[in-house]
């Protein structure tokens, strides 16, 4: 049994849109304004800029390829089996706590008038045992929901998309009718020529939400391999969710850092804090007397993560899917129901998101490790696009990238200074993570469930460089590491790295007879 064709163009992008408009905007203006203050708009244009270019990439490949699970698929295809399990393994585990974090942040919500939904450790919220229940039955929900209809996904989905973005631009032009302060935005801004101003944009990029915020368009790509009219249906869906999120985004924030009061910033931005930040948008309604908007918000602040859960239920399964049908994992996690979809991938992957909640309670430290791990499997779609060039020069191609020689080598470069603006604590704990990747590779390999060839072993080597080379530099870095390499030097050595790794990895890629 295969995968059906069965999201149109405008499915597509709904399901990415959806998929990206979560708990992001719920909570990532608040912390991107605590880090960087009005900056966190600048902050916000990068992250978008960033995310643009490497979703480029991905939409040549994703037509070129349509596949379930590109994650997994697409480095098979460049560079064979070993380089494919570890950026697949990074990116199923990124996108496995994509559900976990909105379910997180229904109930960090809820909790304003559930209080036995969380309690505060160590300035953190963290769920009860009531609330633990509470996540299982949501996440269950997603799981259900994906199963049982794929007519009933897709209503869903498009009644909860309109209700979202209607609910946002109704947010944005009610803020900023009832209360704006334009000083806020003059208060702060001339740190932009300073060190710690640039410092605390990258950081709010990369672990205030905003990062996470454009997770969604990767939708596109593990979805690839359902959608009819693929050469128009991938890139709309790859890069037109993230131009359109970003527009609702920045809107979001000026909104957020206008309708401030300026005695709350007395104590500067890092301090910023009132009633019912838990829930950020909510609190600062009530405070402006918009009780209408706040009833409509706690009605979205269940609805925005609830959509987005339910779509990476739906794409994390695809790649599980993929692993599996490339040998990675046992061939059982393949089983699809009647209507087609990967029931037996939905479920683990139901099994091991739960677990996520103990290790990394909050939204935020949930946040910063998706964001580390998901980058890493971004850096794929720069590399893979220009080993396609070489190895497929005369290929028709749905869509073409052009510039991409210029494109992909920024696209990686900005891959590998997200991961970095993580921070040493993320990357250490990604670290492990991948060591018990690679351990699994090895073992699979040992019991003969692989069979790897010279090839798949040879073109993957760019791989121990790379992410050795990640992790030694966040480790000798200033965000959060020793401060060795210090802050605007680690552009430049970051630079030289991303620009030798590249190389190392068009070099080795997997060059095979395509028929």
């Amino acid at each position: 049994m295969m995968l059906n064709r069965r999201f149109t163009p405008l499915n597509l992008l709904m399901i990415s849109i959806n998929g990206m408009v979560g708990s992001a905007w719920l909570f990532a203006p608040l912390y991107a304004a605590k880090i960087a203050g009005p900056l966190a708009i600048i902050a916000w244009l990068i992250g978008g800029f960033a995310t643009a270019l490497v979703a480029l990439t991905f939409a040549e490949l994703s037509v070129l390829f349509p596949v379930a699970g590109g994650s997994a698929q697409i480095p098979q295809i460049s560079h064979g089996a070993l380089t494919s399990f570890i950026v697949s393994w990074i990116a199923w585990l990124s996108a496995l706590t994509m559900a976990p974090i909105e379910v997180q942040a229904i109930l960090q919500y809820a909790s304003t008038y559930f209080s036995s939904l969380m309690v505060m450790k160590n300035g953190i919220p963290v769920l009860t045992s009531i609330g633990m229940i509470w996540a299982t039955i949501l996440m269950l929900t997603f799981c259900m929901i994906n199963i049982v209809s794929y007519k009933g996904l897709m209503r869903f989905n498009f009644i909860i998309f309109l209700f979202k973005v209607l609910v946002i631009l109704l947010t944005v032009f009610a803020l900023i009718q009832t209360r704006f302060y334009a000083m806020n935005f003059v208060n702060g801004m001339s740190d932009v020529f300073s060190t710690s101003g640039w410092h605390a944009i990258l950081t709010a990029v990369a672990t205030g939400g905003i990062a996470f915020a454009f997770t969604g368009f990767k939708h596109g790509v593990e979805l690839a391999g359902e959608a009819k009219n693929q050469a128009v249906a991938i890139p709309l869906a790859i890069v037109g969710s993230v131009l359109g999120c970003l527009i609702l985004y920045i809107g979001l924030q000026v909104a957020f850092i206008g309708a401030i009061s300026p005695s709350i910033l007395a104590n500067g931005w890092e301090h910023l804090s009132f009633a019912g930040d838990v829930g950020p948008f909510a609190g600062l309604a009530a405070g402006l007397g918009l009780v209408w908007l706040v009833k409509l918000l706690y009605i979205d602040a269940t609805i925005s993560p609830a959509g987005a859960g339910l779509i990476y239920v739906t794409s994390t399964a695809r790649i599980l899917y993929a692993m599996s049908q490339i040998g990675y994992l046992p061939k059982w996690l393949q089983y699809l129901n009647k209507q087609n979809f990967p029931v037996a991938a939905i479920l683990v992957n139901f099994v091991l998101g739960m677990f996520l909640f103990l290790p990394l309670p909050g939204w935020q430290a949930m946040v910063s490790f998706l964001v580390s791990g998901m980058v890493i499997s971004y850096a794929m779609g720069p590399i893979a696009l220009l080993c396609m060039r070489l190895e497929l020069p005369n290929e028709k191609r749905g869509f073409r990238l052009p510039a991409a020689k210029i494109i992909c080598p920024l696209a990686f470069y900005f891959c590998n200074l997200l991961s970095y603006w993580c921070g040493w604590e993320t990357i250490s704990k990604l670290a492990i993570a991948m060591l018990v990747g690679i351990l699994i590779f090895a073992a699979s390999w040992l019991r003969g469930r692989l069979t790897v060839s010279n090839i798949g072993l040879r073109s993957g080597l760019w791989m121990i460089p790379y992410l050795l080379g990640l992790v030694m530099i966040s480790y000798l870095g200033a965000f959060g590491g020793k401060d060795i390499i210090p802050f605007g030097w680690d552009f430049l050595v970051i630079g030289i790295f991303s620009l030798v790794i590249l190389w190392l990895a068009v070099m080795d890629r997997a060059r095979r007879s395509f028929h």
